[in-house]
């Protein structure tokens, strides 16, 4: 018989239920070590201690589920693509791939593959001629080269009238070319003996052009057909537009006619991104920015007036003087204006309203120069008046960046097409400065005087390291620049990335500080006008009137005073007469006595 017996007891009588959670350490005392105790240390010799029982251990196993796994190929034809890009589209699908390889991280993994290939091809070889035996020895890094830049060449105009370089283009293949074009800017300054051609010029040979255009007008600007190298289009002073063929000679091919032209000099012109490869668009002083067909130059394909008011009135557009497009956003471009404005727009709005979206205002005068920063679209620089300056599409209040009043007037800029942190700025006096906002901010890397006339012009070579300057007296200045300024270096896209997002951030913020003071003044002004209406309701007096009848009060009470001092004078001048009497009085009795 199994005897059980069951013990009850209550939880109260448990005591506290332990809760037991994880935790980081935490230290709860501190002992500092007392040096006194030192001096009691005693080494203890080496002995060995013998010990019957040890803690037991027991065998512990623990089997996993197993996972196969195995690689496979596929055949991919065509797919893959995002969502938004039309596959069968041509356009679309080069503008993704430019974006994709402009991409660091495409970099980064085709270097990878690309070591895993040449690995499985080396297996093939018997012998590899091409190995490195030294290729682990630690290489010894140059010393950091100072920046700097040399003359090449100065191609001068030909010309016994002197006149301003006002526009370069580069040769898109090869570089070897560049064409400048040249005209006088000064009103009415232009005398009858100036010749309207522009040139070609070959880099090797500064001596002689190695073609002639002789266009209607003076060339303001031209530009190379990315598509087709031999093709040129350029914008006139009276404001017709002309294409060349350098295949057909020196005469225009088309241009455009005089009714339908821009009526300002065309101060910019660009090609447009398209499949034929024959569309452009002109920008000039008018405030109208024009498309045009080079196939049928009879009139424009497109017209936008630059009205700030959306309303379309040329009485009241902005002049447009520097224009930019970039190809990987093919509906977006940008507007500088002879008002310190720029412009942003969208072609592809339904109305004319629409495609001005919005304006950004940071110069005093002309934005004679605008680009886009060939690493990071969303960034934008611009010159005008005694700075240069850095923006971003997301701030539309102020620049993200900017340089110091320069002494002298900036005339052009442009990007590095090789290291985003680089731009270049030209002055009128002659003076090319490059600026680096990784190294500093402040001050330029490298200034150059490159001559003692004023620089109108500037343009760099695809390869960022050939760079060309126009003068006002018709000299084309080719310069080199070093290496440690035209290669790009380590982490330099992540950084500038990264310094462009800290100083996009700190701008909203200054923003969203400003929005709220104007809210708050905002607010504080109808709250006085609210209590202001409320005490006219009520009978009281306004302020104003608060302020006068005490103004009133003071100056009667001034007035009292000073009609009360005046009587008191009075009685003390009175008294003063009645003293002076009785002393002549008294002075006169003695006298009578004696006689």
């Amino acid at each position: 018989m199994e005897i059980v017996s069951v013990y009850s007891r209550r939880r109260a009588e448990f005591g506290r239920q332990c809760v037991f959670s994880d935790r980081p350490a935490e230290l709860l005392a501190d002992v500092p070590p007392d040096p006194t105790l030192a001096q009691h240390f005693v080494h203890r010799d080496p002995s060995d201690v013998a010990t019957q029982c040890s803690q037991e251990m027991s065998e512990h196993e623990v089997n996993t589920e197993r996972f196969e796994s195995e690689s496979r190929g596929i055949n991919h034809v065509e797919g893959g693509w995002p969502k938004d890009v039309n596959p069968q589209e041509m356009e679309q699908t080069i503008r993704f791939r430019k974006k994709v390889e402009k991409d660091e991280n495409y970099v980064n993994s085709v270097l990878q593959l690309g070591s895993i290939m040449e690995h499985c091809i080396k297996q093939n070889n018997a012998i590899d001629i091409y190995q490195e035996y030294f290729e682990d020895e630690e290489v010894v890094e140059e010393a950091q080269e100072q920046p700097s830049a040399k003359t090449i060449n100065v191609f001068r105009d030909p010309n016994e009238v002197k006149r301003t370089v006002t526009g370069l283009s580069w040769h898109p293949d090869g570089s070897r070319k560049l064409a400048a074009a040249y005209s006088c800017l000064d009103f009415q300054k232009a005398s009858k003996d100036m010749s309207s051609d522009s040139y070609i010029w070959d880099i090797e040979n500064p001596n002689k052009p190695e073609m002639t255009l002789k266009p209607v007008s003076p060339l303001v600007c031209l530009d190379y057909n990315p598509k087709d190298s031999h093709t040129l289009v350029g914008g006139c002073y009276n404001g017709q537009i002309a294409y060349w063929d350098t295949r057909r000679g020196s005469q225009p091919v088309e241009f455009s006619s005089v009714e339908q032209s821009h009526r300002d000099p065309v101060y910019k012109i660009i090609w447009l991104q398209s499949k034929t490869g024959t569309d452009t668009f002109s920008a000039s002083t008018d405030g109208q920015v024009l498309w045009w067909d080079i196939r049928k130059m009879s009139e424009p394909t497109e017209r936008l007036v630059l009205d700030p008011s959306k309303e379309g009135n040329l009485d009241n557009a902005l002049g447009a003087i520097s224009l930019e497009f970039e190809p990987t956003m093919p509906t977006k471009f940008m507007v500088g204006t002879e008002q310190g404005l720029v412009v942003s727009c969208n072609r592809k709005a339904k109305t004319p309203a629409e495609k001005i979206v919005c304006t950004f205002d940071g110069h005093h005068g002309p934005v004679y120069a605008l680009q886009r920063n060939p690493f990071f679209p969303k960034n934008f620089l611009t010159v005008g008046d005694w700075t240069a300056r850095i923006w971003s599409e997301d701030i539309k209040e102020s620049s993200i960046m900017w340089t110091k009043y320069q002494m002298s007037y900036l005339t052009d800029a442009c990007w590095s097409p090789v290291r985003p942190s680089v731009f270049f700025t030209v002055k009128m006096d002659g003076t090319l400065d490059v600026w680096d906002v990784l190294f500093k901010q402040n001050d330029p890397t490298l200034s150059l005087k490159v001559c003692d006339e004023a620089l109108y012009s500037l343009r760099v070579q695809d390869n960022g390291r050939f760079l060309a300057c126009g003068s006002q007296q018709g000299n084309a200045t080719l310069l080199e620049i070093c290496p440690g300024l035209s290669t790009l270096q380590r982490n330099e896209k992540s950084l500038v990335a990264a310094m462009f997002e800290r100083e996009t951030k700190r701008e909203k913020i200054l923003e969203a500080r400003q929005r709220e003071i104007r809210l708050k003044e905002r607010s504080r002004s109808e709250q006085s006008r609210e209590d202001e209406s409320n005490r006219e309701a009520e009978g009281e007096e306004r302020p104003e009137e608060l302020t006068a009848r005490a103004e009133a009060e003071f100056y009667s009470v001034v007035e009292s005073e000073v009609r009360r001092r005046e009587k008191e004078e009075e009685k003390h001048r009175e008294k003063g007469v009645c003293e002076e009497k009785e002393v002549e009085d008294g002075a006169e009795k003695p006298d009578d006595i004696t006689h």
